[in-house]
């Protein structure tokens, strides 16, 4: 095996906004949006067969 990408940060930001639609009625939006990073591991193991192993690291 021999490494393909090495990186830290944060992949995709999230975030959730709650709205009122209505007086006592509540939706909440969900926001997925990938960084930068994202895409830079996509581009690095795109098309190879690959072991994925995810650290959350302490901040």
């Amino acid at each position: 095996m021999k490494e393909l990408f090495s990186a830290e940060g944060v992949f995709v930001r999230y975030s959730e906004k709650e709205v009122e639609i209505r007086p006592g009625d509540k939706l909440v939006h969900r926001s997925e949006e990938p960084t930068e990073l994202w895409w830079k591991l996509k581009e690095a193991v795109k098309g190879r067969k690959v072991r994925v192993v995810v650290y959350e690291v302490e901040e």
